[in-house]
């Protein structure tokens, strides 16, 4: 009985976290998820070097992603845009 109410408090402690959890990205990366599905048929699977910023007054926006395929795209957009620019990732050597 003692281990199925350690059980339930654990439970019930990490509920909350879990929630969190999930929540966790900037909404506009669902926007720029969207149309690299529409646009590029990009199932994002993992973003890379998210950043927020401000230009000239207006927020910017920019990702890096990598599509499950292997596809890697950089995103950006500065409002009042409502659309990413969009560019394919080539590979670089230095």
């Amino acid at each position: 009985m003692r281990l199925l109410s350690r059980l339930f408090a654990l439970g019930l402690l990490l509920a909350p976290v879990t929630a969190l959890a999930q929540s966790s990205d900037p909404a506009w990366l669902d926007d720029l998820a969207d149309q690299l599905a529409r646009e590029k048929q990009c199932e994002a699977s993992v973003w890379i070097n998210i950043r927020e910023g401000e230009l000239a007054g207006r927020k910017t926006f920019e990702a890096r992603v990598r599509c499950t395929d292997g596809r890697y795209f950089d995103g950006a957009r500065t409002e009042p845009e409502n659309e990413f620019t969009i560019a394919a990732c080539e590979i670089q050597s230095c």
